[in-house]
């Protein structure tokens, strides 16, 4: 997390929203009083986007031996 006063924000603008594509969060302050947050968009998750990624054992359905 960056934390920087408007002012400087306002002057590197490009700089500081790169860091927040890149999933930085930025507090932007006035007189040492925070006053906005910028975050990246949380994204949903696309349908099918874990394939390949998660597998279920053949013996998922059985009985634990002890429970």
């Amino acid at each position: 997390m960056t934390q920087l006063e408007i002012n400087q924000f306002q002057t590197n603008l490009t700089k500081y929203i790169d860091l927040v594509i890149k999933g930085e969060k930025i507090i932007i302050t006035k007189n040492n009083q925070p006053v906005a947050e910028i975050s990246p968009i949380q994204r949903p998750l696309k349908r099918g986007s874990a394939k390949g990624k998660v597998w279920i054992s053949s013996d998922f359905n059985e009985p634990l031996e002890s429970f």
